[in-house]
């Protein structure tokens, strides 16, 4: 079973900086991508930020220069360091990956598709 756990969310004052974790536990033959979503109150779930096995990075306009997504797809895991939070960067952040490569007993190898993070809930106090 693939499981995605984030941590490092909290409460922090606007202007401050967190760095949120993501790490993929499971018998994971081979990952892509990850990235980072957030949902706060009331809105729709949104793309953060993505990184894929090459090294490629893509952002949400809205967070452009104020956010670095890194990670290591061979280590299973992806990292987003924010800084200069703004109290609209306040949100449930979520570890997506869109496609996973496990063991399968019986075909050799099976893809699992779109996993999801528990969420992390990161406050900005203005």
């Amino acid at each position: 079973q693939v499981q995605l756990v984030e941590s490092g969310g909290g409460l922090v004052q606007a202007g401050g900086s967190l760095r949120l974790s993501c790490a993929a536990s499971g018998s994971i033959l081979n990952i892509k991508t990850m990235s980072w979503y957030r949902q706060a109150p009331g809105k729709q779930r949104e793309l953060v930020a993505t990184i894929t096995s090459d090294g490629g990075t893509n952002y949400a306009d809205s967070v452009k220069g104020r956010v670095t997504i890194s990670g290591d797809m061979s280590k299973k895991t992806a990292y987003l360091q924010m800084k200069s939070l703004k109290p609209e960067d306040t949100a449930v952040y979520y570890c997506n990956t869109d496609w996973v490569l496990v063991p399968d007993q019986v075909m050799g190898a099976k893809e699992i598709f779109d996993i999801w993070g528990q969420g992390t809930q990161v406050t900005v106090s203005s």
